[in-house]
């Protein structure tokens, strides 16, 4: 990764775009895509996609743009907040971190109160506090303190925990669930522009919103651009930390490259092409079963219209939703040449329908 790609992709990540209020990292993300893009384009809720290439079929690359976060839903008269959540936020996570609000006057810091281990009761039977539960400091003493720092009901917020490097081979951040898939992308359509040979495809990459409550921004994008084949790209669980039942989750170990899932919306042919990539390639891969779905926007894509053939190729990633989500820089240089790959592999001929 170059100077220029981390910087990139350090902004994307520091950038505030939780589910609903996407577009300052949509914003982030396509003016870094016109770099390459013969065309770049949104719709009416968010979901931007770039186009490359003036092939007659179309190939897409979807990830999604929003993270986790919280929601004001309450302003006290005392002038503490109370907040709902915005996607899966784990409010178990929650007690002791400090939040920026998305206010009408620009960002507030806050924090999420914890009282003090002295003062709490029963501390035996605790358990996990309910988002209800929670409650945020501005710093105000009143309703109208709040008021005057431009916030109210209904703001967004995240937390203030940005990337930083582990041991030079991993990142760590907030909300790589799943800005990384969008700075993949980007990256793949950088490598596809640069190659020698030309995709026979149109290359159409998609950063979509509001995966985290259904797929909708998935299913609205999809609809319109409707390609021949997508390849939806988010993280799964590395289930190679201390705890895990692999019996029940499965295995996929951080650094053993990006996975594939067999089952549900996975296209059989799209997934034994991805699979003879890195056989060729010689990109380690590793396997997921979905017996029922995934739990990702290719859950969404795969059914638009008459149907899109549609495969899920998953980074590892340990910690999901929370502030320390860690990922393997080497996943995802393998990632990247595994959708390039992908892309590349096309031929005008090709097609992903079952035959009788």
């Amino acid at each position: 990764m170059t100077k220029k790609e981390k910087e990139f992709l350090f902004e994307l990540l520091e950038t505030p775009s939780p589910v609903g209020f996407e577009m300052a990292g949509q914003r982030v993300w396509a003016n870094h895509l016109k770099r390459t893009a013969d065309e770049v384009a949104c719709d009416a809720y968010g979901s931007t996609w770039a186009i490359f290439g003036q092939g007659r079929k179309s190939v897409m690359l979807e990830a999604h743009a929003d993270e986790i976060g919280y929601m004001v839903k309450q302003v006290t008269s005392e002038g503490f907040l109370r907040i709902d959540r915005l996607g899966g936020s784990d409010s178990a996570t929650g007690r002791g971190r400090r939040l920026q609000i998305l206010g009408d006057k620009g960002a507030v810091t806050g924090i999420i109160g914890n009282t003090a281990i002295h003062l709490r009761e029963n501390l035996a039977n605790e358990k996990s506090p309910k988002p209800s539960e929670l409650w945020v400091d501005v710093g105000a003493s009143s309703a109208d303190d709040v008021d005057a720092l431009g916030i109210r009901v209904g703001h967004p917020a995240v937390y203030t925990d940005g990337p930083m490097e582990l041991n030079k081979e991993r990142i760590v951040s907030r909300a790589l669930d799943n800005r990384i898939g969008g700075f993949i992308i980007a990256q793949v359509m950088k490598k596809i522009a640069a190659a020698k040979t030309k995709s026979a495809f149109k290359l159409i990459c998609l950063n979509a919103v509001q995966e985290e409550i259904g797929g909708n921004g998935a299913v609205m994008a999809t609809h319109r651009l409707m390609p021949e084949v997508s390849l939806c790209l988010d993280v799964t669980h590395a289930t190679d930390t201390p705890g895990i039942n692999a019996a029940q989750h499965g295995v996929v170990k951080l650094g053993g490259g990006p996975s594939l899932t067999h089952g549900g919306a996975n296209h059989p042919l799209v997934v034994e092409r991805l699979q003879k990539v890195a056989k060729v390639k010689r990109i380690p891969i590793q396997h997921e079963a979905a017996g029922r779905f995934t739990g990702t926007d290719t859950d969404k894509i795969f059914t638009v219209r008459e149907g899109v053939p549609s495969a899920l190729v998953s980074l590892p990633l340990r910690c999901m939703h929370s502030v320390v989500e860690t990922a393997d820089l080497g996943d995802v240089q393998h990632t990247i040449n595994l959708m390039a790959g992908f892309v590349l592999s096309l031929r005008a001929k090709d097609g992903f329908h079952q035959s009788l």
